[in-house]
């Protein structure tokens, strides 16, 4: 812009030197002509056509014209209004008494350039992931930041930050009643071979813990109940004092698991007809399985699932960060944050990966 206006200003004079020697009455000539030519102009654009001045053209017709008397100013035929030159000028004024009259303190701190390059990796190396997700990561590696910090590193480089999802309308009821709770659904998917596969999985909604009971292609009553059974020694072994147990009516839960759960103390609660949100938590980790593991790697067999939920089973409990849960794992807590600037100015920050790099978890170097 700087150089612009200097070559406005340049070219400016030596027009007024070729004005010089000119007489009044040529003057007043090529005035008439410069008047019609602008009146041709504002024919052909129309009267709701807006003229575009760049901002060197602004300042330099502001820093001429303001010197006029009002009067003066609003008998030019100019192509914009003659309050719209004096608000340039006003613009103009306060742009240098802004330059000039700076607050001592600018603000919030500059982002240390390792958080930054950090974000940056987190959303390069997981495209799925949002800002939420990527705030979850960093608290997990002890970086303290902010979630609108994420935001505006993500918006600044251009890339468009996943919204933060809309809370369902049983939250406040789930989460009073979260440590009696369990959920259970099952999950479709197909193999490369076609054969068709049925994992089932059940949750804990307080620790968000993750149980995979099994997958098969014949999800018969006799399989599903010996899954359950199997699942409520293991809840008795871990302590956990489940009353309860969401599902929604799909044919493939026998009655024989509501006999086997009820033995062990634990009511099968049935969700409405086509009201996912009942069974929201189970719902919303079902998504993530997909978006995670199912929809970013070919399954093979069953014997290749099977593998595959195990790892992730084993990722999703001990490494992923959960809103829920203030950013922690169900089976691991939220370290100690770093405030040292020196440490962090020194993150050096590993990557291991699972499945060959579908999956990714991030530590502190040794």
């Amino acid at each position: 812009m700087l150089f612009r206006l200097a070559y406005l200003a340049v070219t400016n004079t030596f027009a007024a030197l070729r004005l010089l020697p000119m007489g009044d009455r040529d003057k007043d000539v090529e005035i008439l002509a410069l008047r019609h030519q602008i009146t041709v102009l504002e024919r052909q654009l129309g009267a709701d056509a807006r003229v575009r001045f760049a901002p060197e053209d602004r300042v330099f017709l502001a820093a001429l014209l303001t010197s006029l008397p009002r009067e003066i100013l609003r008998r030019l035929r100019l192509l914009v209004r003659p309050d719209t030159v004096l608000r340039w000028h006003r613009d103009l004024t306060r742009r240098r008494h802004a330059r000039t009259c700076r607050p001592k303190r600018p603000g919030r701190p500059p982002m240390v350039r390792p958080i930054r390059v950090l974000v940056l990796r987190l959303v390069r190396e997981n495209p799925s992931w949002g800002y939420r997700r990527v705030h979850g990561e960093l608290a997990m590696l002890g970086v303290t930041v902010a979630p609108s910090t994420v935001w505006e590193i993500l918006k600044q480089e251009g890339i468009d930050p996943s919204p933060e999802r809309a809370s369902v309308t049983w939250a406040d009821f789930l989460r009073s009643q979260a440590d009696a709770l369990l959920a259970c659904d099952f999950i479709e998917t197909v193999t490369l071979t076609g054969q068709r596969q049925y994992i089932l999985a059940v949750i804990e909604h307080a620790s968000r813990r993750i149980h995979v009971l099994g997958t098969t292609a014949h999800p018969t009553a006799a399989w599903v109940g010996q899954a359950f059974r199997n699942l409520v020694m293991d809840l008795q072994d871990m302590g956990c004092r489940a009353r309860f147990l969401i599902r929604d009516r799909d044919g493939k839960f026998p009655a024989l698991m509501d006999e086997i759960l009820a033995d062990a103390g634990i009511r099968t609660v049935l969700t409405g007809i086509r009201i996912p949100r009942m069974n929201a938590v189970m719902e919303r980790w079902v998504q993530s399985c997909r978006r995670e593991l199912l929809d970013r790697c070919l399954v093979w067999n069953e014997r290749q699932l099977r593998h595959a939920l195990r790892e992730y089973e084993r990722f999703y409990n001990r490494h992923r960060a959960h809103q829920a849960l203030d950013q922690a794992a169900p089976l691991r807590a939220v370290p100690v944050p770093i405030t040292d600037p020196t440490r962090i100015a020194e993150l050096n920050i590993r990557r291991r990966d699972r499945l060959g790099g579908v999956l990714h978890e991030y530590s502190h170097a040794a």
